[in-house]
């Protein structure tokens, strides 16, 4: 049993999907239903999330926007991040809609490289990577522009079957 917010009820999949919110379902957060009718699932090898993390946030679904770049992570500049590319971001990594893409560094300054192109998307992307990207050009952008999101929720642990408990 979960506790918390239900983000999903009446969910129909064909299987093409390639992510649980891309299925049909009622609005987000939108239910008639409870805690005692939660659904779960238990992936056949390794679950990833792709190539972009959260960093210095109060939980895994609010921080700091880091994309891997050539083998290093780097920050993403803020000139052009809004609240599609949040939403993008949210709900790749599992964490429901977003609810806001501070800018300047609101989750702290970044280390390393900034993300050498400006971020464009329209909201229904499946990841960043198919978001639109242009050159920054002669803009530049320093650690103090980096760009976060804050997520609606936190994805609990949940045991799935007799043992430790699997956190999403």
């Amino acid at each position: 049993r979960g506790s918390g917010p239900i983000w999903l009820d009446d969910v129909t999949c064909t299987g093409e999907e390639p992510e649980l919110f891309r299925c049909a379902h009622r609005t987000w957060g939108e239910h008639n239903c409870h805690h005692g009718e939660d659904a779960g699932v238990v992936c056949a090898g390794e679950c990833r999330y792709g190539q972009v993390r959260l960093a210095s946030g109060p939980h895994r679904c609010a921080g700091r926007v880091e994309l891997l770049h050539l083998g290093r992570w780097s920050t993403v500049c803020d000139h052009t991040w809004d609240l599609r590319a949040a939403w993008v971001t949210c709900a790749h990594l599992g964490c429901g809609p977003a609810l806001s893409a501070p800018g300047h560094a609101h989750f702290g300054p970044g280390e390393g490289p900034v993300w050498p192109e400006q971020v464009r998307c329209s909201g229904e992307e499946l990841t960043l990577d198919r978001c639109e990207r242009r050159a920054r050009g002669r803009n530049g952008c320093g650690h103090q522009e980096d760009a976060g999101v804050v997520c609606a929720g936190e994805p609990r642990c949940a045991q799935v079957s007799p043992g430790e408990p699997r956190c999403a």
